[in-house]
């Protein structure tokens, strides 16, 4: 399966495990590696220690290529790109800011780096910024989204037909038959994230992946537009919100609401009730916690068996 993207990365598939914040440690990230796709860190919920130590540990658990995911909105960024700069990590995805702010920083440390995109717009200042591939992320994505509200059926056709540099299809792909579609559409890879949160390796709590494996068809949505859109599973929390909009609230009663750390309450601390529940929709054909290499090798068989079977 060598393509640009395997090449880019040193990786034996062209699939991608998302960072995702509360998910994706240094356990996971090397399970992904080891099984021949790329495991990314994510580094948005960490601080700055707590990544090093990830780092490390990722190190010594796979002899295999990862990255780290930056969401650039974060504080301490700083010292986070120092951070990834001193451990030797090699690959790195930003996400939610300027692709100019950072790329010519890590290109110079010798680093690959992908930025997330959810337009056609932000792929092409992402490739004018130097980035090496771009992650074009469509609506169905889980967590915080784009606000173009664009399908990545749609997307990936229109990212592919404006740049030269690869792209990596993203948002509603957990299998193999989600992936041919994606690579048919003109993408190079595919990034994966919900899949992956319910894995055995995943940091995610025990109560958020069984919820995962519950939910169907239209139990997530998309809200919370005024600050950052983020894609939820319908919980106390989320109906709470929908209360709160039947009163036209203000930015700051939505903030209020919101509070602080509602993600980690949900997804790391196991508060489904409560916490902010962040998954994409294709959470309706998730029915299973496993390790993170099955879910990838049945990936891997579904897409070379379809895309056989087409050919």
């Amino acid at each position: 399966m060598n393509n640009r993207i395997t090449e880019l990365f040193k990786i034996k598939y062209p699939l991608i495990q998302a960072g995702m914040i509360w998910n994706s440690g240094w356990k996971l990230a090397s399970a992904v590696s080891n099984a021949g796709g790329l495991g990314l860190i994510g580094a948005g919920s960490m601080y700055p220690d707590v990544l090093r130590e990830h780092i490390q540990k990722c190190k010594k658990a796979t002899r295999k290529p990862f990255g780290v995911n930056v969401p650039m909105l974060y504080p301490n960024i700083e010292e986070i790109m120092q951070i990834i700069v001193d451990e030797g990590v090699k690959i790195v995805f930003t996400s939610a800011g300027n692709p100019k702010t950072w790329t010519p920083f890590l290109k110079e440390k010798g680093i690959t780096v992908v930025h997330v995109v959810s337009s056609v717009k932000f792929a092409l200042k992402s490739e004018l910024a130097g980035v090496d591939a771009v992650v074009a992320e469509g609506f169905e994505a889980g967590g915080h989204n784009g606000r173009e509200e664009t399908t990545t059926f749609t997307l990936i056709p229109m990212v592919k037909e404006k740049l030269t540099i690869p792209v990596i299809a993203a948002g509603g792909i957990g299998t193999g038959r989600g992936m041919l579609a994606a690579m048919v559409l003109g993408a190079d890879a595919v990034q994966i994230g919900s899949r992956f949160v319910a894995s055995e390796e995943s940091s995610a709590h025990i109560n958020f992946k069984e919820e995962v494996v519950k939910t169907e068809d239209g139990d997530t949505q998309l809200t919370l537009k005024e600050l950052a859109p983020v894609r939820l599973i319908k919980n106390k929390f989320y109906n709470e919100l929908q209360e709160l909009y039947q009163q036209k609230p203000t930015v700051e009663q939505l903030k209020e609401k919101l509070g602080r750390a509602r993600a980690k309450k949900g997804m790391f601390e196991g508060d489904i009730e409560n916490g902010e529940l962040e998954i994409g929709q294709i959470a309706g054909l998730i029915h299973e916690i496993k390790p993170a290499a099955e879910i990838l090798k049945e990936i891997i068989e579904e897409f070379n068996e379809v895309k056989t079977s087409f050919c």
